[in-house]
């Protein structure tokens, strides 16, 4: 729980937490601010960023740092990849399992401490890539 390190379940952390888990599309904060203020009207951007972060520390939440976008949550905080499109910078979920065996071979071949990895994956959404056959 969140309590667990000195943070208190607050009201807001709640909503960002719920609406978070609706969304399906690995909003910025700016997104999830525009949709908490429907329930809190007079929470601040600058709550909405501070209460992710705690939130991602907390690992109640992934924050998602993709190569040539903004900073992105997602509410599922199991080990996946994703998938962004490089020219409106949707991003999804890729459909594949984690692999597992690539750190762990890793971890055999170096010196560091493996603690995870990332790996993004690129390309163009259904939409962009409809335009990209019409033009």
């Amino acid at each position: 729980m969140l309590q667990e390190k000195n943070h208190r379940i607050t009201k807001q952390r709640q909503v960002i937490l719920e609406e978070l888990r609706k969304l399906n599309t690995h909003p910025s904060a700016d997104e999830i601010y525009k949709v908490v203020r429907r329930h809190l009207p007079r929470i601040s951007l600058g709550t909405v960023y501070r209460n992710l972060e705690v939130l991602s520390e907390l690992g109640k939440i992934q924050k998602l740092e993709l190569s040539g976008s903004l900073k992105r949550f997602d509410w599922n905080t199991k080990k996946h990849y994703h998938i962004r499109c490089v020219r409106c910078n949707r991003v999804d979920d890729a459909p594949i399992a984690p692999l597992n065996q690539l750190e762990n071979d890793l971890y055999k071949a170096t010196v560091f401490e493996i603690i995870g990895h990332n790996l993004e994956f690129i390309g163009l959404c259904p939409e962009c890539s409809k335009k990209n056959s019409h033009n």
